[in-house]
């Protein structure tokens, strides 16, 4: 027997899900093209009926104190850490991630967990408020069973980024995750099991995306939070607004980080490989579009192509690699197509840009120059490898450029001026974060999320565990 099955999600693989007749949901390993494990879904009536059984235990749950839950939550980190090698493992199989990524993740979702433990009943304390006659506070109370639709590229992360804060406010929580990961998804409802975490507090269900809208339309769902494509985003708004329901979307994008004149060009190209290359590339908030002043443009391609050439790709389950497989051939078919597309309209190729003569789905770092509007490297979002290096005339040009995007998630700043980017950064990006000299990354500790297209609401900090309670005013004359 494996550890899997030990743990029971392998044998739900095999035996399915409840009440049977359900669709397959078939893995593949983007590293070696073979087929992996196939997993019994559920068919809609079942899905239906968890989210039932999912409001069903609120109740309950909403009753139970910080203590209590707290308790449950860090007993969840506390399983990730020991379990962290099983699940990157997991995460390498079906999805291609580098194992020393995989542990990184791990270790995250741990302290997202224990972050939120530690402080959420600080966050959702009443606020008191003063009014004549009488007493008058804030107080905030959980909304009930809310839907978390979550991507392949971090299986774990995007999951615990958003159950974590929603389960200490005392919401339970429903998970479709990506038809890719499915092991994932029921290793993740295994670790709350584990845990001690009451029956249908936490679900996983396991059913194709085109499904998720009447799962919204069911009275037992109370909200949505869903990070995906903005095809999907705009999906599950209109579902949800029909039904006046909640949401938080983080969507995708093109994040730009500006190179300016004054910018140490190898610790900018350091930085600039590095956030390019989160995930493979295959990261909301990896770096896009390195928007480069003139006088400096040379330089930076030549330190930033040198940076990207180095990085290692290989077999996912090898520590020293640093660029794993993309998702599939199919994504790093569309990733290819970008690329060659942009060539053909007058962007300039440094390195990269081949598709490899091997099994799988593998591409290499790549970085495009000359690269202007109309091409697909300026217009649309590149979730892969490649880099994007356009040029600008001076500072105000390369803000214009920088927020001439329909995203706007992350972006960045890399100048030797601190206050000079630091200015740039919180007033004149359009973006829901922005970093000066270093890669953007999300945080437990800070709000998470876009404007534009990349979406709205907040995860993380107290900004995203306020996002899915009542915020109720109360007033009470003596």
């Amino acid at each position: 027997m494996t550890h899997h099955a030990e743990h029971g999600y392998e044998a739900k693989a095999a035996q399915g899900g409840e009440g049977g007749g359900a669709p397959k949901l078939k893995t593949e390993n983007p590293a070696t093209g073979k087929p992996g494990r196939t997993y019994d879904g559920h068919t809609r009536e079942q899905a239906l009926a968890i989210a039932g059984k999912a409001r069903e235990a609120f109740p309950d749950w909403r009753r139970t104190s910080f203590t209590e839950r707290g308790i449950i939550i860090g007993t969840a980190a506390r399983i990730l850490r020991e379990r962290k090698d099983e699940f990157a493992r997991l995460m390498a199989d079906e999805m291609g991630k580098p194992v020393t990524e995989g542990l990184a993740e791990i270790e995250k979702c741990a302290f997202n967990c224990d972050y939120f433990v530690e402080n959420a009943e600080r966050f959702l304390a009443n606020e008191p408020v003063k009014l004549d006659g009488g007493r008058a506070y804030v107080t905030f109370n959980p909304l009930g069973s809310l839907l978390a639709v979550m991507p392949w590229n971090f299986p774990f992360w995007q999951v615990f980024r958003a159950a974590a804060p929603a389960l200490m406010a005392g919401n339970t929580v429903l998970l479709k995750h990506a038809s890719n990961v499915p092991g994932c998804a029921l290793a993740i409802e295994d670790v709350f099991r584990e845990a001690g975490a009451p029956d249908n507090v936490f679900r996983t269900i396991l059913i194709a995306g085109r499904d998720t809208a009447e799962l919204i339309d069911s009275p037992d769902i109370a909200a949505v939070t869903l990070t995906g494509s903005v095809a999907a985003g705009k999906a599950v708004a209109e579902a949800a607004g029909r039904n006046l329901k909640k949401t938080v979307l983080e969507l995708g994008g093109s994040d730009a980080y500006l190179v300016l004149e004054d910018a140490d060009i190898d610790h900018a190209a350091t930085v600039a490989a590095t956030a390019r290359m989160v995930n493979g590339g295959q990261s909301c908030i990896a770096g896009k579009r390195f928007v480069v002043v003139a006088p400096v443009r040379e330089a930076f391609e030549t330190g930033l192509a040198a940076k990207m050439s180095a990085i290692r790709m290989g077999d996912p389950l090898d520590p020293a690699t640093k660029l794993g497989p993309m998702v599939s051939v199919k994504a790093r078919d569309e990733i290819h197509r970008q690329v060659r597309e942009s060539i053909g309209k007058g962007a300039r190729l440094l390195c990269g840009g081949e598709v490899p003569d091997r099994p799988g789905a593998w591409y290499p770092p790549t970085v495009l120059t000359d690269v202007k509007p109309g091409q697909p490297a300026y217009d649309e979002e590149v979730f892969g490898p490649v880099a994007a290096i356009i040029e600008a005339r001076d500072v105000q040009d390369a803000i214009r450029i920088a927020n001439d995007s329909e995203f706007g998630l992350g972006a960045g700043v890399l100048t030797r001026d601190i206050r000079r980017g630091e200015e740039i950064a919180a007033r004149d990006l359009e973006a829901g974060i922005a970093f000066v000299n270093e890669n953007v990354r999300s945080d437990p500790r800070m709000p998470f999320g876009g404007v534009k297209h990349s979406g709205y609401g907040r995860e993380c900090g107290v900004f995203g565990i306020r996002e899915f309670v009542n915020i109720k005013s109360v007033h009470v004359r003596e």
